[in-house]
């Protein structure tokens, strides 16, 4: 989901899919150029399975990767930043997958957003409530940051009627996993994580904190 999401921002995919449905209309159309996802520094707050996951599809196009965490990681060789503003500043593309508690909430906030700085990418697969939505909304409008995938929303299902006019954001309905082939692999999980349990064995995929 999060490279699909980048593809989108990044290419422009959605917004030149609805360039091509006014083509013959007398409005006036305008589709600026896109940039491409190799070789972008990607800051993921939350390296721990997801993240993890997509930072190692991100490293097939080049990007260098960084990440905060509750903690550092011991094996994990990506540069670790314990500030998130620092970890912004220091990225193109900002990737947020951590899980939602009392201290991530909001946890992307106007500071956070502005230190990415006016070409920077927001990528939230996480939780809605870890970016200040209207903070978001208020940089996305005034160019302080170059665009947001968005798969999550502060107050589902409700999404800020500004979003849905930029052609700078993408919008996904909660679906990161909705696809046969992962509901399939995740029954598939599911049982075997309980005969594991019930035998007194180690599950496969125990519960990580990030």
């Amino acid at each position: 989901m999060t490279v699909g999401l980048l593809i989108d921002i990044m290419w422009k995919i959605s917004a030149a899919d609805r360039f091509v449905r006014k083509w013959g209309h007398s409005m006036p159309l305008n589709l600026s150029f896109g940039s491409k996802l190799e070789g972008k520094r990607v800051g993921i707050v939350g390296l721990g399975k997801i993240g993890g996951e997509v930072a190692k599809r991100l490293e097939v196009f080049g990007c260098t990767i960084m990440y905060n965490s509750r903690n550092q990681k011991p094996f994990v060789s990506y540069p670790f930043y314990s500030n998130v503003v620092e970890l912004a500043a220091n990225s193109d593309i900002f990737v947020v997958s951590c899980s939602l508690n009392e201290k991530t909430r909001h946890i992307v906030n106007r500071e956070v957003m502005l230190a990415l700085g006016k070409d920077g990418i927001i990528v939230n697969i996480g939780r809605g409530a870890l970016i200040d939505e209207k903070e978001l909304v208020r940089c996305l409008m005034e160019g302080e940051i170059g665009g947001a995938g968005l798969d999550v929303f502060e107050n589902e299902p409700n999404v800020p009627k500004e979003l849905l006019q930029l052609d700078n954001v993408v919008l996904s309905p909660h679906a990161a996993s909705m696809t046969s082939n992962a509901l399939d692999i995740m029954r598939e999980r599911v049982s075997e994580c309980l005969e594991a349990f019930f035998s007194s064995k180690l599950v496969r995929t125990p519960v990580l904190d990030d």
